[in-house]
């Protein structure tokens, strides 16, 4: 460097250096934290300017940057490191954000094979609107469901069975009613059953034409799905991970009971949002 050049990024032996604390969080696309990512800010000569690790939640603090251009690079532990330019603020504070970490699967889908549910590391969930003004959320405590991903994954299927006396609420009175013939009518129809042979691409993800069975009635259903990733088990199995999201609307299953509370107001609202995540192990 010249005499009387200078480059953003990099200190001016002997001169008073302001410098800035950076503040952000590491997460994965669906913004779990992810604790001991390691994040480092390089200046414009390559020199490490700050470096810090990620605590439980995810958030970091690098202290002492100086204003100018830099490269911001993020790594952790099984996932994808990631770089950035970026251009550090004059000032006491810089916020930067989360930066997301994609999990390090080798591929964009898992191995072929059949992988089955772990139902203790799975959740089958909804949500419905109350009364105008809340969300009441339940769960399906029993299930169990087969993932077959074929060579060609667009021909892969999913096979599901869900008990319907097992939904929860957290309020028994309400647990019994969703139960009854005003809803899932469970003495009839013990299960709900979903089911899925093929598999499209859709945005980012995979989008999952299938169809379910509820109460009797079965109708097509898609669910926005995605994969993310997979990995050895401490039991030295394979697993891999996905979630998936649907907007079901009662009356297409025939839950057609409800209770006007006003005009234009319900007790429960016409659409349901379910959120499914699940851990499948690869078979043998």
């Amino acid at each position: 460097m010249s005499a009387g050049s200078w480059s953003p990024g990099t200190r001016v032996p002997g001169a008073a250096v302001a410098t800035t604390a950076a503040h952000g969080r590491v997460v994965t696309p669906e913004g779990w934290p992810v604790a001991g990512a390691t994040v480092t800010v390089l200046g414009a000569d390559g020199a490490q300017l700050a470096s810090g690790t990620a605590g439980d939640d995810g958030r970091f603090t690098l202290d002492g940057l100086p204003a100018g251009a830099g490269t911001l690079l993020v790594a952790a532990p099984a996932h994808a490191p990631k770089a950035m330019t970026v251009v550090v603020p004059a000032g006491p504070s810089w916020t930067v954000g989360e930066l997301r970490l994609t999990r390090r699967g080798g591929t964009d889908v898992p191995a072929p094979g059949l992988y089955l549910l772990d139902t203790a590391h799975s959740t089958v969930s909804a949500k419905a609107h109350h009364l105008g003004l809340a969300t009441v959320s339940g769960r399906f405590t029993e299930f169990a469901g087969a993932i077959t991903v074929d060579a060609d994954v667009a021909r892969s299927r999913v096979d599901a069975e869900i008990v319907a006396a097992s939904i929860e609420t957290g309020n028994a009175q309400r647990d019994a009613h969703l139960r009854s013939p005003d809803f899932l009518d469970v003495e009839r129809f013990p299960t709900l059953r979903f089911e899925a042979d093929r598999l499209e691409r859709g945005g980012a993800g995979w989008v999952l034409p299938g169809r379910l069975t509820l109460a009797g009635t079965t109708r097509p259903v898609q669910l926005d799905l995605s994969y993310l990733g997979s990995g050895p088990d401490p039991w030295g199995g394979t697993r891999a991970a996905f979630s998936a999201t649907a907007e079901l609307r009662r009356q297409d299953f025939q839950l057609n009971w409800n209770q006007a509370v006003g005009v234009g107001i319900a007790v429960f609202g016409t659409t349901l949002r379910v959120t499914i995540d699940v851990e499948a192990v690869l078979q043998p």
